[in-house]
């Protein structure tokens, strides 16, 4: 069996060995653990970037574990059912593991300069990367209970993460909400599970989709999944973990935790388009996805605006562009059912949306490391405190002005490509609703811009005199970033075409995906 045969089993195995390897092996020396932690972190990004090129180079890739060819999804002797556990990995699937392996990999690299001085650093990074191996197998798995047993473990490495510092017990109170948070939406995720396995005997995906009645059953179902999705991409008004839990969080984590927020999109994404599809009424339920993004955009810049606290303040931004995503296949979900509707603005609207989710995750995690460098020179949070940083955080300085344009959409950066394909489609399909999403943009744009002052403008302060520029490793996660918010901007017709938009077919052709397992041979 050859390497490329394995990279989807690989990509969850690497994470999960250097995880358990750390707390072992990474307390022998500094020099070991940050090894490890490098180069466990490094292997799994470079299998997930490689198992994305694979997708997108020659089509969805269905691995099964414990058969005898790891492509024989249907055992002779099973009767035409499949039996073992499948990762189904289409393009939406890819998509998501490239955002996963760069932000990943840029978390882990900050991580080595602002954990240094820190006790537990080798629990530390066994729990990112047990985080990162959670949320590529959400992505990857086409089996339900498995789904929920990635989720579980995604769920309970953030909330250790988030309550690691302490934080004079702050963090911890914010660790202990999103765990509880998390487990009640898991056993609601769980019987929604039970349900579906109820009514048809398996745990599939692929044969669910294949097989689904809509019963009232499978409505109650629906919702008991969607509702805790909701919840985990911190939607309106499911969104009260999220100012705690990315505020207090380490700065790399909360970059991290928004991709692992943004793994809870892509399964509600994957419950209406791939398992429910055409037998939901899809109006109905693609305007319950829209309105969910209105009231996540416009509360989340709403609430942003007054806070004092900058990563408080970025929590409630990163609620707010969720928003800008859930709109854009809200009005995808909404016209599936109408050919013409969906070839006029449907389909536009969700290439931005989703091409949204990966610019998000790329700038929201820029703008989070840039803050998290600024309370790592300086020991401040609160605007009130800080000021005059650009004398002497240059760097720092010009990669927040990069994530702030790009949040606010501004061009050329990423942000502008995807928000200006949703104002396009969304004007056709509700210009009411395309001008909410103006406003919004208009008010973040002045709410980073309060920022950037309170924080870099003014005269050099007597306080921070001594203060000078974070180390290199963090430097060059925010540079990293920063070069690829500038590169989604100039290039988004290469991205969209090679990287969105066969993410987008991937969940409207419904058959591809249950093809994927029931027709493999």
């Amino acid at each position: 069996m050859s390497f490329t045969q394995h990279t989807p089993a690989l990509v969850v195995g690497i994470p999960l060995l250097f995880a358990f390897a750390l707390p072992l092996l990474g307390k022998i020396h500094e020099k070991i653990r940050n090894g490890l932690a490098i180069i466990g972190m490094l292997l799994t990004s470079a299998t997930g970037l490689y198992l994305a090129y694979q997708v997108f180079a020659t089509g969805a890739m269905a691995y099964v574990f414990g058969a005898a060819a790891p492509d024989l999804t249907i055992p002779p002797d099973s009767g035409g059912i499949p039996i073992r556990i499948i990762f189904s990995i289409d393009a939406f699937s890819a998509f998501m593991i490239v955002i996963i392996s760069i932000v990943g990999l840029m978390s882990t690299l900050y991580s080595l300069a602002t954990e240094k001085l820190r006790s537990g650093q080798a629990d530390f990074f066994a729990l990112l990367l047990l985080l990162v191996a959670g949320v590529i197998g959400m992505v990857s798995t086409g089996d339900l209970f498995n789904l929920f047993v990635f989720l579980e473990i995604s769920s309970l490495a953030g909330a250790a993460l988030v309550a690691y510092r302490i934080d004079k017990g702050l963090a911890v109170e914010a660790g202990l909400k999103y765990a509880l948070i998390s487990t009640v939406a898991g056993l609601f995720f769980l019987l929604g599970v039970a349900i579906l396995y109820g009514q048809y005997g398996t745990l599939n995906m692929a044969v669910i989709a294949q097989n689904i009645r809509l019963s009232r059953l499978d409505i109650i179902a629906l919702v008991l999944i969607i509702v805790p999705m909701a919840m985990k991409c911190g939607a309106v008004p499911m969104h009260m973990w999220t100012p705690d839990a990315y505020s207090r969080a380490p700065a790399a984590i909360t970059a991290f935790l928004v991709v692992s927020s943004q793994a809870g999109m892509y399964v509600l994404f994957r419950m209406f388009f791939t398992m429910f599809n055409l037998n939901l009424n899809t109006v109905t339920f693609g305007w319950v996805v829209i309105i969910l993004g209105v009231l996540s955009m416009f509360i989340g810049v709403t609430m942003a605006i007054p806070q004092k606290d900058v990563k408080r303040l970025m929590a409630y931004h990163a609620v707010s562009q969720s928003g800008y995503m859930l709109l854009g296949v809200g009005v995808g979900l909404a016209t599936l059912g109408n050919k013409e509707l969906l070839d006029a603005c449907g389909r536009t609207a969700m290439i931005g949306g989703i091409f949204h989710i990966m610019n998000h995750a790329l700038y929201k995690g820029l703008l989070f490391l840039t803050a998290g460098a600024v309370i790592y020179t300086t020991g401040k949070r609160y605007l009130n405190d800080l000021g005059g940083l650009g004398h002497t955080m240059k760097y720092t300085m010009i990669f927040f002005i990069i994530g702030a344009l790009a949040i606010a959409g501004i061009p050329p950066f990423n942000g502008f490509a995807s928000k200006f394909m949703l104002y396009e489609s969304v004007f056709l399909f509700n210009p009411f609703i395309a001008i909410i999403a103006i406003v919004v943009s208009i008010l973040t744009l002045a709410s980073f811009m309060k920022v950037f002052h309170s924080m870099f403008m003014g005269p050099k302060l007597p306080q921070f005199s001594e203060a000078k520029e974070v180390p290199a490793s963090m430097l060059t996660a925010m540079g990293v970033l920063a070069l690829l918010v500038v590169a989604g901007g100039i290039f988004p017709d290469i991205i969209v075409r090679n990287i969105v938009e066969p993410a987008v077919n991937a969940l409207l052709e419904q058959s591809q995906y249950i093809g994927l397992v029931m027709g493999a041979k």
